[in-house]
């Protein structure tokens, strides 16, 4: 008996579509039914030439059914409608393809290993923070492989396994359920014009979703989510998990446990961010700060939300106030956020480019607000750029390389702060004091220096 979604017969469709659909879309229909309905069971050997029908099952209640799935108005006719969602850029399975029995990973650590291919250290970027969507909702850890055997390849190439690719356009990847040998495998087409930014083929779309089948997951029918057969390369759209995403990864692999609140005397503490706002220090770590309040001794930890409520993002790149135009300014990956007192600035958030920082900085490490030149410094890498904050553009010169200016900073700046005549740079535990025009580095201390701990 079928099950509750139905059995897709192909031939049978290639019949009806014969009857219904010009013949130089009926292939492009059967192909696509055969590869993408949820309906279908695997079907082998379906041949363009091939004439033969088998069955007696209504041809347009399994059109309709198709169309369900998709979001579409179940006619059970191949409307313009439906031939546009099957030309769109797709994953290249029914559903990922099932080795074994298994359907998860028995472990919390997966190592994955990517082919050399050009420009491979800039999809090992793209795949990395595909990674980090799954493994921010997960307890998963992922790890990459140079020469050692991985748990998940990571191919670009038209091979010779159950599904072919079909040149440019269409099929674009397709992955297999976890498992040993091929299990967990990702291959994309080699022929794909692949973009590693928002226009285009965009691959980091693209991975996010094969690597969602490679942890397991099978195709969703909410077309916001990830798993969504069809894949969305909207210039505006961020690719991010859906609600359902979410809900079927975490049925698998369980709920990232929370952070653990973090200990000011660590001696191994890096914060993600150091600013002054009004008389107090603020001390940033994931969703947590310290407050350093001048007239008192004790500095307690607290929420970021405990001031900015569902605001302000947790695990920040930096912040700074600039205290001329009495504003507070996050970074958070390519987004900014700017607060006067507790209500977020009108236009906000805003892209970071929207500093004048180029298009090809997609974070910012630190940032520094001198209120003597009423300049701003951004940080990122080893390389730094000086932002005026009265006329709203970058000053000419820059970037600089830190270690130019900043005598003796050869690792990236994570943090920054003046106060009391002298800059500040954190960089992991560590703090460097220098004189804040001239540069000269007084003092390497413990990045707690400022908060009541140990003595240093």
């Amino acid at each position: 008996s079928e099950d509750i979604s139905g059995i897709l017969t192909v031939k049978l469709l290639q019949a009806w579509l014969r009857i219904c659909v010009p013949p130089q879309q009926q292939w492009q229909c059967v192909n696509f039914c055969t590869l993408y309905s949820a309906m279908e069971k695997k079907t082998t050997d379906i041949s363009k030439d091939d004439d033969s029908t088998t069955g007696s099952c209504d041809k347009k209640t399994k059109v309709q059914e198709m169309q369900r799935y998709f979001g579409l108005l179940p006619s059970g006719e191949l409307t313009e409608e439906t031939l546009a969602v099957m030309k769109k850029p797709r994953c290249g399975l029914s559903d990922v393809e099932q080795v074994g029995e298994t359907v998860r990973w028995k472990k919390k650590r997966i190592s994955y290993r990517l082919e050399t291919i050009k420009l491979i250290s800039v999809a090992q970027k793209v795949f990395r923070r595909a990674w980090k969507l799954w493994s921010n909702v997960t307890p998963l850890k992922f790890r990459n492989r140079i020469m050692t055997v991985a748990d998940i390849d990571i191919f670009f190439y038209n091979h010779n396994d159950s599904s072919p690719f079909d040149g440019r356009g269409g099929v674009l990847a397709h992955a297999f359920m976890p498992g040993l040998h091929i299990g967990g495998d990702v291959h994309f087409d080699s022929d794909e014009d692949w973009s590693f930014n928002s226009t285009g083929i965009n691959l980091f779309a693209v991975a996010i979703h094969e690597f969602g089948h490679a942890l397991g997951l099978s195709h969703s029918s909410d077309p916001g989510a990830i798993m969504y057969p069809a894949y969305n390369f909207d210039p505006n759209y961020e690719p991010q998990l859906s609600f359902d995403d979410v809900k079927n990864i975490q049925k698998l692999y369980g709920e990232l446990p929370p952070p653990k609140t973090p200990t000011k005397c660590d001696p191994y503490l890096s914060f993600d961010a150091v600013t002054e706002l009004q008389q107090e220090v603020l001390f940033f770590k994931d969703r947590f700060m310290w407050r350093k309040h001048p007239e008192f001794e004790e500095t307690r930890v607290s929420l970021i939300s405990s001031l900015w409520p569902d605001t302000v993002p947790a695990n920040l790149d930096a912040v700074y106030e600039n205290t001329w135009e009495n504003v507070v300014v996050f970074f958070k990956d390519q987004k900014v956020w700017a607060f006067s007192g507790y209500d977020l600035v009108s236009g906000y958030p805003k892209p970071i480019s929207s500093f004048g920082l180029p298009k090809t900085v997609k974070r910012v490490d630190a940032a520094l607000y001198d209120e003597q030149s009423g300049k701003t410094l951004f940080f990122v890498g080893s390389e730094y750029y000086s932002y005026n904050e009265a006329t709203k553009k970058m000053d000419k010169g820059f970037p600089k390389q830190v270690d130019e200016t900043f005598l003796g900073m050869t690792s990236k700046v994570t943090a920054a702060l003046q106060q009391g005549g002298y800059t500040y740079l954190y960089s992991g535990p560590q703090m460097f004091e220098y004189a804040m025009w001239s540069g000269r580095l007084y003092r390497v201390l413990r990045n707690s220096y400022f908060l009541p701990c140990t003595k240093y």
